[in-house]
């Protein structure tokens, strides 16, 4: 058992340095903390990739295959939070790898009907959702100005105020570099009936 049998590849193609270290670190963590071990065991991850999200900081998204996505979940927390201390500075987000089939056209040969699931707009939602992991989304605005440019505003829950607030720009530019939509984070502001 090695480090690089965290990482899924095609045949042939090998990982680059990033997705070394990310595998190196993953496979530190299930060797040397207890509790993590028994989760860590099956999860491997298919691609790590650095963005740029602004102002000289950086991101690190983490693909994972989609039937992993449920194991990575039960321990997200943990893990983000103590990949994000080994590499100092850049925020660690956790994706599921998802694949778009294009729309059907007249002349195609296909015997199948496409699945919701691997439509453009599904494939963007859950990206939405995978990004803001742990929290809820709880509201969804689009606004369409006058040029004709979409805004959308995700409200995300309250609760989680605290844990991510420092992350809501992050959130923005890695959902922007994904999909190519601009997307507003923010947190309801509570009324005083509410609280």
């Amino acid at each position: 058992m090695s480090a690089r049998s965290k990482i899924i590849k095609p045949a042939g193609v090998q990982p680059d340095e990033l997705e070394l270290q990310v595998a190196q670190n993953l496979f530190d963590l299930e060797q040397n903390v207890a509790e993590l071990k028994a989760d860590l065991r099956g999860i491997q991850f298919t691609a790590a990739k650095e963005i740029d999200i602004g102002h000289g900081r950086k991101a690190i998204i983490v693909f994972v295959p989609v039937p992993l996505l449920k194991q990575f979940h039960k321990v997200q927390a943990r893990l983000v939070r103590e990949l994000e201390k080994k590499f100092s500075d850049r925020h660690v987000l956790v994706l599921a790898q998802r694949r778009i089939l294009a729309k059907p056209v007249r002349g195609a040969r296909i015997n199948q009907k496409r699945p919701r699931s691997r439509t453009l707009t599904a494939v963007h939602e859950k990206v939405l959702e995978d990004l803001v992991y742990p929290t809820e989304i709880v509201g969804k605005r689009t606004k369409v100005r006058v040029d004709g440019s979409k805004l959308i505003k995700i409200f995300l829950d309250r609760k989680d105020h605290t844990s991510l607030e420092y992350k809501l720009e992050t959130f923005s530019s890695a959902y922007k570099k994904i999909t190519g939509k601009d997307v507003v984070f923010e947190f309801p502001v509570a009324s005083a009936g509410q609280e």
